[in-house]
């Protein structure tokens, strides 16, 4: 098959998030024998420009366009590339079997959809959490849902949720049941298979041996629940008396690092709080491995990567219940769920964690054996393969 994959942002570097889902199937997808083109624009986060043009990184042809304003791109997450449209009129598109729509509300997207509508070309889209109209510029989400959105959700062959969260959050946008599709993010289970010595981390960012680590990995924004766990941090230590536990918050700013510095100092945490900002791959999994609990406290979150990649680690996770991960954590045993905005509950769990030696022992095996039997690509990749044929040959 001759596939497209669209999104605004290719980085093979990139932690986490949609941009390491839309990369990690575009890799497996070359290694099965598939031509993959990427198209995205010259943005390897937002705000962070490169290079424009054609490349060609892991077998994937990359096509880099040239973004308008980066300055727009940077505050509203959203890259215009005015270059899509000469792409799409010199009939590059026609050559594609079948296109995957990465994330929902986007300039590709718009002008995708417009041409492979007329080419006659199938396209299927996986939103990534995306659907809800949350946190900033709701009224531009509306607005781009009335003039587009609808639209281009009817028109798709098929929809990808990653979990039954999502899938929901499909319906509710009135996608009808037989377009939906679940399919669950994997994780590259070669990259734990061999895991980094304890303590690399810790020396690295010079936290003593014998302290604890509460570790949250990812984008420092208000939707994230980052406040939330440096209040049940902050009980943990002052109110339970609890000192031999660091918290660790590694990821890029995304708007909300100062006003978390500044809760940080308010509640007295500020000598045991590290920020290291975004890390690399190889000291994620450092961080991982050293950390005794990771937390993944997002309030609505369809279905994030971290706890899987914790789980690969041997690292218990605790989640928000509204998190939709919550019920995989619950199947595999590896970990808690508590009600998002219960600082005490959440200081309570994390308290037993990390006092519970045989406790933390047991759920960290329960995850790794659960996230290599049931989330690695190879197994993942093939549920894309069949709905790509699928969409295809019209047996949809």
């Amino acid at each position: 098959m001759n596939i497209l994959q669209v999104y605004p942002i290719f980085n093979p570097e990139v932690a986490s998030g949609a941009a390491k889902v839309a990369y990690e199937i575009s890799k497996r997808l070359v290694e099965k024998g598939h031509d993959v083109t990427f198209l995205t624009s010259d943005m390897i986060y937002w705000g962070i420009k490169c290079e424009a043009g054609r490349y060609t990184i892991n077998n994937i042809s990359v096509y880099r366009l040239k973004t308008f304003a980066p300055i727009i791109a940077k505050k509203y997450k959203i890259s215009i590339t005015p270059q899509l449209l000469s792409f799409c009129r010199a009939g590059q598109l026609k050559k594609f079997d079948v296109v995957h729509l990465h994330a929902y509300r986007s300039f590709q997207n718009i002008i995708i959809h417009h041409y492979a509508k007329k080419y006659g070309i199938p396209y299927v889209l996986q939103a990534h959490g995306s659907l809800p109209r949350i946190n900033a510029w709701q009224t531009l989400k509306w607005l781009y849902d009335i003039l587009f959105g609808y639209q281009l959700l009817r028109d798709a062959a098929k929809v990808i949720a990653l979990s039954r969260v999502e899938a929901e959050q499909y319906r509710a946008m009135g996608v009808p049941e037989e377009k939906i599709v679940i399919i669950p993010n994997g994780i590259d289970i070669s990259e734990y298979a061999e895991l980094p010595p304890k303590g690399v981390f810790k020396k690295k960012f010079n936290i003593p041996e014998d302290r604890k680590i509460i570790l949250y990995l990812g984008r420092i924004h208000k939707a994230k629940g980052i406040d939330f766990l440096i209040r049940a941090y902050a009980y943990l230590k002052n109110k339970m008396n609890f000192k031999d536990a660091i918290l660790v918050i590694a990821g890029p700013d995304d708007g909300f690092l100062d006003k978390i510095k500044s809760l940080v100092r308010d509640l007295g945490v500020a000598n045991s709080v590290l920020f290291t900002g975004l890390l690399s791959e190889e000291d994620k999994i450092k961080a991982y491995v050293d950390s005794d609990v990771v937390i993944n406290v997002e309030p609505l979150n369809v279905y994030g990567l971290v706890p899987l990649e914790a789980a690969a680690c041997s690292t218990p996770v605790i989640v928000s219940k509204t998190n939709a991960i919550s019920e995989i954590i619950l199947n595999g045993k590896f970990g808690f769920s508590v009600r998002y905005g219960g600082v005490v509950s959440l200081a309570s769990t994390l308290y037993r964690v990390l006092i519970d030696e045989k406790l933390a022992k047991n759920l960290g095996k329960n995850g790794r054996d659960y996230v290599f039997s049931n989330f690695g690509w190879d197994k993942i990749i093939e549920k894309y393969v069949q709905l790509y044929d699928k969409v295809i040959s019209g047996r949809i």
